[in-house]
């Protein structure tokens, strides 16, 4: 399951965020989830409590957002929406789209105080 060492990451972030912008607790952590990645919400969800207990973000709230897969087709020169990796354009059929969004993990916010 690495869902559970990519919430350490989460976790180490924000520690890092903290000695820099030194807040004493984190409420809520947003994260921003690609559809086409490879972690799983509900596994991260699980990971999440486990992970934060003793730290800066014991107790906090995590919410996160889903991002939906999308690419740009060298065919039909446009952005096109993707369901899975490597798909190819729904619009004409190139196999060649390049993934834009979809693929990503990031913290996209925090409350602290």
């Amino acid at each position: 399951m690495h869902e559970l060492s990519l919430i350490e990451s989460v976790v180490a972030l924000v520690e890092d965020e903290r000695r820099k912008q030194d807040f004493s607790r984190v409420r809520v952590i947003r994260l921003r989830l690609g559809a086409l990645g490879h972690a799983e919400p509900e596994a991260l969800r699980f990971c999440f409590d486990a992970v934060t207990s003793g730290t800066i973000a014991d107790g906090a709230r995590l919410e996160i957002e889903m991002v939906p897969g999308e690419g740009w087709c060298a065919g039909c020169r446009r952005t096109v929406p993707l369901d899975e990796r490597f798909a190819a354009c729904p619009i004409c059929g190139n196999a060649g789209v390049r993934m834009t969004a979809g693929d990503e993990l990031r913290v996209a916010e925090m409350e602290v105080e």
